[in-house]
C-alpha cells in the first residue's frame, strides 16, 4: 500500500474521533466523512507503520443511514463532523463508541443505554466561537471555523447548529469592522487587531452578550466606539466587552476583560434556578441538553437520599450545586476560577439559596484539606479528567456515592478503571448527546464506593 493508491472498501464502523474505519487485507485504514456500511472508493493520502489515513474519492453504495446535511458549508466546515449522518443513527454510534472505549481502556463491560438525545439538533448551541482573520488581498475581514487539520479559515455566513441571531451579529461586525480602522487577525506574524468573536446567547430571555477578543494589552478608542455601535445596532445584545489576548497562542481568551457597555452577563435558567453566566466563565453550550443532565443527576440523588451532604468538585459556576441545593441538607462546591466563584456567589443570592458553601480552590488541594464525609461527590471536571490524587480524596471523602460527570469517554474509561482497582463498583453509566453532529459524547456515571 501506498500514498495515491485506491481501493474499494466497506466501512465497518466509526471510531471515537469520528472517522469511518475499514480495512485492506486487514491493515486499518480510517475514511474522514465515511458512514458505516458504505461501499467507497478511496484514496490513500497518508500511511504510517499501523494504519493509514484515506479520502473518498466515490460513494458507490452509501449506507441507508447516510443523509443530506442540512448545512452547505458542513464538508469544508469541521464543526459539525458527522452531520451526514442520520440523527437516530448518530446516537446508536456515539452509544457503540462509549462501550467500546469503555471496553478498551476501562477494561471492563457494562451496558450502555442509548443516548438522551439533544431536545433541539438545530439552533442548539448558545455560544460561540469565531476565529477572525482577513484576505491577503483585499483584505475583508472574514471569520468562521478552520477547515478540518488545518489552519485555513472558511468564512461562514450561516451557521444553522447557531441561533440565527448570532449570524446577524457576526456579519454586522465582519462588514462594519473596517469602518473604525479595525483588522482581522493574522496568525503567521501575530499582527491585526481582531482576534475572536465570541458570543453567549440565553436560551432563558435570548439575550446576547458579546465579546471581541483584540491583539493588544489595553483598550483602544477605536473598539470602544466599534463596541457601543454593535450594543445600539441590536435590541437583544445586553452587552459589549472586551477581551485583551495579544500573546501568540491557541488559548482563545486573554485573562482580562472589559465591559464597554450593557451588562457583562447573561442569564440561564436550568431546572427553575437562575444562573449569571459571564464572557470566560464555563457553561454548557447547549442549555436545552444540558439540563436533562442536571434533571438526571438530581432525580437520581432525590431517589437514594433525604437531604444528604453533597460535594461539587470543579463546580465551574456551582451549576450542579445550585440545582441540587433544594433536596440536600447542604452543598459544598469547589471551583478554583475565582470569576466563576464570583458568579456562582451572585447566582446563589438570586435564587435565595442558604445551604450552599463555596470554596475558591484546586479539587485536589481542597479534598486533602476536607475531613467531612459525604453522602454524594458530584465531579465533573475538563477533558483531560481527574488526577489520581483527586480521586484518591474523593473515594476517603465519599461514605457511598460519586456521581461523575464526563464529555471525553477516553479519560472517563480510564479514570473509572482506577477507580475499580481502588474497590469502587460502575453502577450504570448513562450517555447523552450535548454536541449533536459531532463525535463528542457526554456521560454520566453513577460509582458506588467500597464498604
Amino acid at each position: 500500500m501506498n500514498i495515491g493508491d485506491e481501493y474499494e472498501v466497506i466501512v465497518e464502523k466509526l471510531t471515537n474521533l469520528g472517522y469511518g474505519l475499514a480495512k485492506i487485507d486487514n491493515f486499518v485504514v480510517f475514511v474522514e466523512g465515511a458512514c458505516p456500511q458504505d461501499k467507497l472508493k478511496i484514496k490513500i493520502i497518508k500511511k504510517n507503520k499501523n494504519y493509514a489515513n484515506a479520502k473518498i474519492i466515490k460513494i458507490i453504495q452509501p449506507s441507508k443511514n447516510r443523509t443530506e446535511p442540512f448545512c452547505p458549508m458542513q464538508k469544508v466546515c469541521g464543526a459539525c463532523q458527522i452531520q451526514y449522518i442520520q440523527y437516530d443513527y448518530q446516537l446508536k454510534l456515539k452509544q457503540q463508541i462509549v462501550k467500546e472505549t469503555i471496553s478498551k481502556i476501562g477494561g471492563f463491560d457494562i451496558n450502555i443505554p442509548l443516548p438522551v438525545p439533544s431536545p433541539q439538533i438545530k439552533n442548539y448551541r448558545h455560544k460561540i466561537q469565531y476565529p477572525v482573520t482577513q484576505t491577503k488581498n483585499s483584505k475583508r475581514i472574514i471569520a468562521g471555523y478552520y477547515k478540518p487539520s488545518s489552519h485555513e479559515l472558511v468564512n461562514i455566513k450561516y451557521c444553522p447548529i447557531q441561533p440565527k441571531i448570532c449570524d446577524d451579529i457576526i456579519e454586522y461586525i465582519k462588514e462594519n469592522a473596517p469602518k473604525y480602522n479595525i483588522t482581522g487577525y493574522t496568525e503567521n506574524n501575530n499582527s491585526g487587531d481582531l482576534k475572536h468573536i465570541v458570543i453567549r446567547v440565553s436560551s432563558f430571555n435570548q439575550e446576547n452578550l458579546v465579546t471581541l477578543v483584540v491583539n493588544s494589552k489595553k483598550p483602544s478608542e477605536k473598539f470602544i466606539k466599534f463596541g457601543n455601535a454593535i450594543f445600539n445596532e441590536f435590541d437583544s445584545v445586553c452587552g459589549v466587552c472586551i477581551n485583551y489576548n495579544s500573546a501568540k497562542t491557541n488559548v482563545i481568551m486573554g485573562n482580562k476583560t472589559d465591559c464597554i457597555c450593557g451588562k457583562d452577563h447573561i442569564t440561564e435558567e436550568i431546572l427553575g434556578k437562575k444562573f449569571i453566566v459571564g464572557p470566560q466563565t464555563f457553561f454548557q453550550v447547549n442549555p436545552k441538553s444540558a439540563e436533562n443532565i442536571f434533571s438526571y443527576v438530581k432525580e437520581y440523588i432525590k431517589s437514594h437520599f433525604k437531604e444528604p451532604l453533597i460535594l461539587d468538585a470543579y463546580a465551574g459556576i456551582s451549576a450542579f450545586g445550585i440545582c441540587v441545593s433544594d433536596i440536600a441538607q447542604k452543598v459544598v462546591t469547589i471551583e478554583e476560577n475565582p470569576q466563576s466563584v464570583e458568579l456562582a456567589q451572585k447566582s446563589i443570592e438570586i435564587n435565595n439559596i442558604n445551604n450552599l458553601e463555596i470554596h475558591n480552590a484546586d479539587a485536589g488541594e481542597y479534598f486533602s484539606n476536607e475531613k467531612r464525609k459525604f453522602d454524594v461527590i458530584i465531579l465533573d471536571p475538563p477533558r483531560k479528567g481527574c488526577s489520581e490524587q483527586s480521586l484518591n480524596e474523593a473515594i476517603r471523602l465519599g461514605k457511598s456515592t460519586i456521581i461523575y460527570v464526563s464529555c471525553n469517554p477516553s479519560t472517563l474509561a480510564r479514570d473509572l478503571k482506577y477507580l475499580r482497582q481502588k474497590g469502587c463498583q460502575v453502577e450504570s453509566i448513562q450517555p447523552f448527546d450535548m454536541f449533536c453532529h459531532t463525535y463528542h459524547i457526554e456521560n454520566v456515571a453513577i460509582i458506588k464506593l467500597p464498604e
